[in-house]
């Protein structure tokens, strides 16, 4: 899977340049102490059972002494971005520090003036084609989407995606997210189209839509946003969601319900999320200090134990790095081969379709 990193992004050249100099990284003991002073953290939209966020919050506090305000652990991309706008002028506990959002994200909030510059000290070991060069966004892990499948309640598994029109899954197949504002739930909405559509990238957004539609007219989705609390309750007995959350979730009930991990034969979309510090950051220095720490070896390593491939992996993995049994957890690389890392314009394209025109065209509100 990472051999295609290379192909992940088509960066435009005509994006727009902020004016405001490059932060550069700071010498260490004068960062940790700017950050100490200020005391504070504030996150926004990270469960602690995606990408191993629970323990990645728990040693940057451990590391640091730094307090963490988390805020709605469960908010989509779209809200992040609408987090900021609503406090720009407010340096309150309301107001994030930082986001970690959906790759088109990224150039969308730098156009608007929405995150400010910053490079972290192992910028250079970060592939150019997953960050923005100015700084401003950078490419944090990724994953595909792929079928988590309660196994009490479902004994045949889908293997792609037409399967899941089959009646055997009526009342059965979530997203993992709102489409209308979450970026792995439209990610899931593009890669049902992708496949669907055979591979067009040009009619994914819209096939995808009428995919779901299928689905919910004839009763097999289930507009309830999947993860792991109604999983387990078996009321969203299939949920669409990147491997890395599949896999946490799945484990995290240990084995009440068994439960299988499943990436589809056609449409393997893969997918980058991306870090950026808010232009109004109440908390400037904590916010850089984090994200020194989660580009750091400790911290990319405690997104893969959360079964995600930290963007820096190919740098990890030449030095000996990343522990054996870590790699071993990974699902097998055969079921990668297939992937495709769609590029900012076709992500925005698909984006712009889904999100507009899901209550038309399928008219379930997910929540």
């Amino acid at each position: 899977m990472i051999s295609n990193i290379s192909r992940l992004l088509s960066l435009s050249t005509a994006m727009i340049v902020a004016s405001t100099a490059i932060a550069a990284a700071e010498p260490s003991a004068e960062l940790i102490a700017a950050a100490k002073k200020e005391g504070t953290l504030t996150t926004i939209a990270l469960p602690h059972d995606w990408c191993g966020y629970g323990e990645v919050i728990a040693g940057f506090k451990a590391k640091y002494g730094l307090e963490v305000n988390e805020l709605n652990p469960d908010a989509g991309s779209g809200d992040e971005v609408e987090a900021i706008k609503a406090n720009k002028g407010n340096t309150g506990p309301q107001a994030p520090d930082v986001i970690d959002v959906g790759l088109s994200f990224g150039p969308s909030a730098k156009k608007d003036g929405l995150i400010q510059p910053y490079k972290v000290s192992t910028w250079d070991s970060i592939p150019d084609t997953a960050k923005d060069p100015e700084g401003y966004w950078y490419g944090d892990y990724y994953g595909v989407l792929s079928f988590l499948v309660n196994k009490d309640l479902v004994k045949e598994s889908p293997a792609d995606w037409a399967d899941l029109k089959k009646s055997d899954y009526a009342n059965s197949v979530a997203l993992a997210g709102d489409p209308r504002t979450a970026n792995q739930a439209v990610q899931g909405v593009y890669a049902a189209g992708l496949s669907a559509s055979g591979g067009d990238a040009a009619k994914a957004g819209e096939e995808g839509l009428k995919f779901f539609a299928e689905l919910n007219k004839n009763g097999n989705f289930v507009p309830v946003v999947g993860k792991a609390a109604p999983f387990a309750q078996g009321s969203t007995p299939i949920i669409v969601a990147w491997d890395y959350n599949a896999m946490s979730w799945g484990e995290s009930l240990k084995g009440n319900p068994p439960f299988e991990v499943v990436v589809p034969k056609t449409g393997v979309v893969a997918g980058v999320y991306v870090q950026a510090i808010s232009a109004f950051a109440p908390h400037p220095n904590a916010a850089k200090l984090w994200m020194e720490y989660l580009y750091s070896d400790e911290g990319q390593l405690g997104w893969l134990k959360g079964y995600c491939h930290p963007i820096r992996f190919n740098d990890l993995a030449k030095n000996n790095k990343i522990p054996k049994e870590l790699l071993d957890k990974l699902p097998p690389a055969a079921a990668y081969e297939k992937a495709v890392f769609p590029t900012l314009e076709e992500q925005a394209a698909g984006k712009e379709t889904i999100t507009k025109n899901w209550d038309s065209v399928v008219g379930a509100n997910v929540k």
